[in-house]
């Protein structure tokens, strides 16, 4: 009885221990990975925008001489890594599941207002037309067709 009284606070610690920090973590497959590099006092590049909603990975890249992380946040979504040493790389997961914009940037204190910001944005597009940007960074606009 003593072993089972001691096992029960175990589990409800260990279970509290586990998970993401947000609900949005790892909902659904990966739609695409995108690359992200940071270094003093930049993001590269600083403005995403993928064309549905959906789960993504940002793979960040620590290209600056000093300690980095990366953020995304925005409509329910609350997502960052930890610390990335120089040279270092980390992937963050999120499901952006709204249209709009998501703020994107390096939490640790002063780096955001240094320059190491930016956003993602999630455009639902029609077949009516639309701006998207790809994977290497190219910008294609579609037309009406006319």
């Amino acid at each position: 009885m003593r072993r089972l009284l001691f096992l029960v606070p175990l589990a409800l610690l260990l279970a509290a221990c586990g998970g993401s920090s947000s609900p949005s973590a790892g909902t659904g497959p990966v739609l695409q990975t995108i690359q992200i590099s940071e270094k003093e006092y930049s993001l590269t590049p600083s403005t995403v925008t993928v064309s549905k909603t959906g789960t993504y990975d940002f793979r960040v890249t620590n290209n600056g001489t000093i300690a980095h992380a990366l953020k995304i946040e925005g409509d329910g979504v609350e997502e960052k890594t930890g610390d990335i040493q120089p040279g270092a790389s980390a992937t963050l997961r999120a499901a952006l599941s709204k249209d709009g914009s998501y703020d994107l940037y390096c939490p640790i204190d002063g780096h955001r207002s240094q320059g190491m910001n930016g956003t993602v944005t999630v455009r639902n597009r029609s077949s009516s037309g639309g701006t998207t940007t790809n994977d290497g960074g190219s910008t294609t606009t579609r037309g009406y067709g006319y």
